[in-house]
């Protein structure tokens, strides 16, 4: 899927100066818009990045069912502390699935079923995400290797797969609530 960098400007936000990147796989379409959250210069080899899965839920609503958005929080604040980095916003609600069905899975995970398998029963994959475009993001920011911010090992192979090396796993766990502890241990 063909990426092309849209817009770009300074972002001042409580962990310090960012600049704002934000990508379209559509120059035409405003639909489907992914971001880079960039601090410094980043560019090369073993370049502190994470790649978050938006979380309309739980970074807007405030739902406790997941950590997205102290994940979110926890990698701006270390990037900040480094002076350099990338977070690479991508557009792939629960799991790639949207929100409308996140919700379907949610109501499935009241009903005693976990994450994987909501996603499974309503005909997803377990995890439907892609990587490409991040790699794409960050090739285009110049970056050829990164220390990746991450808890999940699908993300380590599908950026290795997709052109960035991973030079380093940084774990990056943060406190969850009581109601987020079925959906971290699925």
């Amino acid at each position: 899927m063909p990426l092309t960098r849209y817009s770009d400007a300074r972002l001042p936000t409580p962990h310090g100066e960012f600049r704002i990147v934000v990508y379209r796989t559509d120059p035409n379409s405003m639909t489907e818009e992914h971001v880079a959250m960039v601090m410094g210069e980043p560019t090369g080899d073993a370049v502190l990045a994470r790649v978050h899965s938006s979380c309309f839920t739980g970074e807007v609503l405030g739902s406790l069912r997941c950590d997205c958005r102290a994940q979110l929080d926890a990698a701006l604040a270390r990037i900040a502390r480094e002076g350099k980095g990338v977070l690479v916003y991508l557009v792939q609600e629960g799991r790639g699935i949207g929100l409308g069905n996140k919700v379907k899975a949610y109501a499935l995970q009241d009903e005693g079923h976990d994450t994987v398998e909501a996603n499974l029963q309503l005909g997803f994959d377990a995890d439907h995400r892609s990587y490409d475009l991040a790699a794409q993001i960050l090739s285009d920011l110049g970056v050829r290797s990164v220390r990746l911010m991450t808890n999940n090992p699908a993300k380590l192979a599908g950026l290795e797969n997709a052109g960035i090396a991973v030079v380093a796993h940084e774990p990056h766990w943060v406190d969850a609530g009581e109601h987020a502890s079925d959906y971290l241990e699925a």
